[in-house]
């Protein structure tokens, strides 16, 4: 069955290895028949949440800005993936803040039920991306159909396109896709 992929490559670094995940990710979900949008933070103006809870009451956000759109379609995907550079053994603050300005998403009944984390680190500890995972889990917990599905981590990797050396990771991110 097609599904709709949205792909959501966090780090604010052009080419980065952790884009280099989501678009590994991406071609496989392509190659599995899927329909994918990837969606890249680059250049992305995403505003802290203010704590309003206008979103929990139908209202518009007040904030105006690239938020409001990139939920909208994490809202009509499928699946979603997210790709994140990890800084201090956690997902990129990118990523964090999109989470938290997908606030509107609790009241609605989002479509996703498959989540994937795509994580790259300079650490080789084979436990570097494990408090991305829980943020990650603790955001997936709001929305009782949603489940983390699959994780892939590059360690060892931080120089833009470093991940070249880690060739099993951006595999292992285009099989996952592929199995959307």
């Amino acid at each position: 069955m097609k599904k709709s992929v949205l792909v959501i490559a966090t780090s604010l670094r052009r080419e980065s290895n952790s884009f280099t995940l989501a678009l590994a990710f991406a071609e496989g979900a392509k190659e599995g028949g899927n329909e994918v949008e990837i969606v890249d933070l680059h250049g992305k103006d995403i505003g802290f949440c203010r704590g309003c809870l206008a979103c929990q009451t139908g209202a518009a956000c007040p904030l105006a800005d690239d938020a409001e759109a990139i939920v909208e379609r994490m809202r009509n995907a499928d699946a979603i993936a997210f790709a994140t550079p990890v800084y201090f053994y956690e997902m990129a603050g990118q990523m964090k803040v999109l989470l938290d300005r997908s606030n509107p998403l609790y009241a609605v009944k989002p479509a996703f039920r498959d989540v994937y984390l795509l994580a790259t680190a300079a650490d080789e500890n084979p436990r570097v991306a494990d408090g991305a995972a829980k943020g990650l889990e603790g955001w997936i917990s709001c929305f009782d159909a949603a489940r983390l599905v699959g994780t892939v981590v590059a360690t060892g990797v931080d120089a833009p396109g470093s991940i070249e050396k880690r060739l099993d990771a951006v595999k292992r991110a285009r099989y996952m896709g592929a199995g959307v």
